[in-house]
């Protein structure tokens, strides 16, 4: 009797451990499956610029560089206690409970955390002793408080380290690295305060279920060989990449046998030569995709690695592109069984992300005065409530919502349909710029509507703001109004809207044009034939008007079409 409990005892523990091990994600196959043994696929979102601030998420791209070079312009403005407050503002601004319940809601199932080693322990040159290893609650306490967030919403938590000692690419920006001090692949130091990294993160969540993995080393971007791409775009010897992540594997292994492991390959996770095959069952190849067309050819070679090492893909970057590129990229990646996660949810003045944070012209003073120098220099407590006022911003009932952006990365793949960007009962004034949600010739259409050409292209849109199609958008300098500009002929734009009873309306157009006469056609869905607007050429706007117009009560479409020439349109009223 006695034997045959302590068997069922063994029998008992045994089964606990390995229904225990089932209740994280896994690998199977070419998929990510959950305890159930259910395919999931990845539709998340990475928290870029929370623990690690590229200058062009704060529009100071040309004014400074690194994050390390951010802090130090501020600490020159404000001082170091001053500098410390700024950002204990910003890490509680930019990402919180309410931040996450928002993704949450809008469709993201996952959140990737950037993560920046200097919130987790002192670089190397900074340590008290050298070779050991000082532990900040700072970074470890923000993962745990965005864990539970996930946790609350049923949504997984990757970890990426965004930043390693002493930086693991010549892209500064991306890594924070200085290139007066070691690499990451120039110091063995670095390279075990990273492994010890690992380590102290994998004993502290290895039983978390929500924490969906570890994503080693984000971007490396470094050529081993001379002559090769100094940010190892065509780099042939990626050894000591791979080298790396076995040993970070091994490490994390003998403390956490539960979580997937994600690599990323080298030039800037594109570059996947040499990879070894698989060193752990729990591995996913990892790669990340801008600026290309999306056709099936722009991924085939990452889909030749999945057949050829037998494991799952995960694109865990992609974005400030255009929306139909977003509709498009990530349409082509769940159809070929992928998983993604976008780039990022919040930017200051930026519309390719969910929100925008607000911009204030003191801070264009400041950003002026690093870029170009000067003797009007920002006093302390200038700048100070400045850089407040943005961390302000920050909070997400702070910020404007860009409802476009979320349209096209979940509703457009599965409704093949124009939906209403605003609510519009007439008689009302319509926006130009609050035309219809949907894809490219079907809520617009726009001579060049996708953005494939790098950050800060402007030639895909003369204007590049209040929406992220490929609708040109300006803004009136007196009115601060934003219009519909270079529209021109052939493009149009379309409004779904509810007439509040069958009646006749006169119809207002706001126009401007410094061109000659244009000609707008009018169609509406419950009409056959459209109307017809001729403008004149003009140097200031101007309404023109057509009266008498019998619509029917109900829901109905509006296209406003440029049949000849070119003009900016601001509103469209009916009364």
């Amino acid at each position: 009797m006695t034997k045959n409990f302590f068997f069922i005892l063994i029998f008992f523990v045994f089964f606990l451990q390995k229904a225990d091990a089932q209740s994280f994600l896994r690998v199977s196959g070419h998929d990510i499956v959950d305890e159930n043994n259910q395919k999931i696929i990845f539709k998340g979102m990475g928290l870029g610029g929370w623990m690690l601030q590229e200058p062009y998420m704060l529009q100071l791209s040309g004014a400074t560089g690194p994050q390390y070079d951010i802090e130090a312009k501020i600490e020159t403005l404000v001082g170091k206690e001053n500098k410390e407050k700024f950002y204990n503002a910003w890490y509680e601004n930019h990402t919180n409970k309410r931040d996450i319940d928002s993704l949450a809601a809008w469709g993201f199932n996952s959140i990737r955390l950037p993560m920046h080693y200097r919130l987790f322990t002192l670089p190397i040159e900074k340590e008290p002793v050298n070779g050991q290893n000082t532990w900040l609650e700072k970074g470890f306490q923000m993962t745990d408080s965005l864990l539970k967030w996930c946790a609350d919403n049923k949504m997984y938590l990757i970890l990426d380290l965004h930043a390693a000692p002493g930086g693991q690419g010549r892209d500064g920006n991306i890594s924070d690295r200085d290139p007066s001090k070691p690499s990451l692949w120039e110091s063995a130091e670095n390279k075990q305060k990273t492994i010890e990294l690992w380590k102290k993160l994998a004993e502290r969540y290895a039983n978390e279920k929500w924490i969906g993995g570890y994503d080693l080393l984000n971007e490396p971007n470094w050529n081993f060989t001379e002559g090769a791409h100094p940010n190892g775009l065509d780099e042939k010897n990626n050894q000591a990449v791979w080298d790396f992540y076995i040993e970070l594997t091994n490490e994390i292994r003998k403390i956490d046998k539960n979580h997937i492991i994600y690599v990323e390959g080298n030039g800037w996770a594109t570059n996947f030569t040499g990879m070894p095959q698989a060193w752990d069952k729990n591995l996913v190849i990892n790669f990340h995709g801008y600026w290309n067309p999306n056709d099936q050819a722009s991924i085939q070679n990452y889909l030749d690695l999945r057949e050829k090492y037998n494991l799952p893909l995960w694109m865990s970057e992609s974005g400030e592109n255009s929306n139909q590129w977003f509709y498009e990229r990530t349409k082509l990646l769940e159809d070929n069984k992928i998983g993604w996660a976008w780039w990022p949810h919040k930017k200051i003045a930026s519309v390719v992300g969910p929100l925008w944070a607000k911009i204030t012209p003191e801070y264009e003073h400041i950003v002026s005065y690093w870029r170009n120098g000067g003797e009007d220099i920002p006093s302390a407590d200038f700048a100070m409530k400045t850089f407040m006022q943005i961390a302000e911003n920050l909070k997400i009932e702070n910020c404007e919502f860009h409802p476009d952006v979320i349209d096209a990365l979940f509703r457009q793949k599965v409704q093949n349909s124009a939906k209403p960007y605003k609510k519009h009962t007439l008689p009302c004034k319509i926006n130009a710029v609050d035309y219809d949600m949907g894809q490219h010739e079907i809520a617009y259409k726009d001579k060049d509507y996708r953005n494939i050409g790098g950050h800060g292209s402007q030639q895909w849109n003369n204007g590049w703001q209040y929406r992220n199609d490929g609708v040109d958008v300006g803004k009136d300098a007196q009115t601060s109004e934003f219009y519909v500009s270079s529209f021109e002929e052939g493009e149009w734009i379309q409004f779904t809207v509810n007439v509040s009873e069958t009646k006749a309306y006169n119809l207002k157009l706001n126009v401007l044009t410094d061109k000659k006469t244009s000609e707008i056609s009018i169609e509406f869905s419950d009409r056959k034939s459209p109307l017809l607007i001729s403008v004149e050429k003009n140097n200031s706007w101007q309404i023109f008007e057509k009266q008498k117009i019998n619509l029917k009560k109900g829901v109905l479409s509006i296209k406003i079409k440029i049949k000849k020439g070119t003009l900016n349109l601001k509103s469209l009223e009916f009364s």
